[in-house]
């Protein structure tokens, strides 16, 4: 499932208070590494997940990682940076 995703760009909600956003490159059964990612943890701003994900679609990823490990257990969804629709 995870393949489809490999080599864009993606916005990955966790269990905690954090979003990532960046560009999948790889996996395994324990972590996915994105690469010029935004980790965000959303208690640094009173904005909700949704509005921060929908301003880094209009903006553009602001990174602030070369590169991230995320646990896959973590892992509540993933979607590609363009499939997330502001409406």
């Amino acid at each position: 499932m995870l393949e489809e995703y490999r080599d864009q760009k993606v916005v990955v909600d966790l269990s905690s208070t954090f979003v990532c956003l960046g560009k999948l490159t790889r996996f395994d059964e324990h972590f996915l590494e994105l690469k010029n990612a935004d980790l965000h943890d959303l208690r640094d701003t009173e904005t909700t997940r949704e509005n921060y994900i929908a301003a880094s679609v209009a903006t553009g990823v602001k990174r602030n990682r070369k590169k991230v490990l995320l646990r896959r257990d973590q892992m509540v969804a993933i979607s590609r940076l363009e499939d997330v629709v502001d409406e």
